[in-house]
């Protein structure tokens, strides 16, 4: 479960970086250029974007480089990671897969932080 929290929150934390990068640089584009009305408008809350879109990819790679080791704070950051997502951008076709992969991630580590029974590897 680890190793699927590790991989799942990689990848949504890599297509998290992309929908950030993009929300960040619409935020400056329509601050530079000005609005367009009834084409390009700024969002309502613009911190709260330019903030998630740097902190949720952040908390989701870090979560998931910390779901082997540490699969408690891995899970609890991957599934902060969603959750900022889903407050800052809401669902649409852009944040589905990012949103998913690592609330799944988040909930994969948070399932296995603790081993089910202790094993002996290479017994003689």
């Amino acid at each position: 479960m680890r190793s699927a929290a590790l991989v799942l929150g990689l990848i949504g934390g890599l297509l998290g970086l992309f929908v950030g990068m993009f929300s960040y640089g619409y935020t400056e584009a329509i601050e530079h250029y000005g609005e367009m009305p009834g084409l390009f408008e700024q969002v309502a809350n613009v911190d709260l974007i330019r903030t998630v879109s740097f902190l949720s990819p952040l908390l989701a790679i870090a979560g998931a480089g910390m779901a082997k080791v540490r699969a408690l704070w891995g899970g609890v950051l991957l599934v902060a990671s969603a959750v900022g997502m889903f407050v800052a951008f809401g669902v649409n076709v852009f944040t589905l897969f990012p949103m998913g992969f690592c609330a799944v991630a988040g909930l994969m580590a948070l399932a296995g932080a603790q081993p089910d029974e202790p094993k002996a590897h290479f017994q003689r």
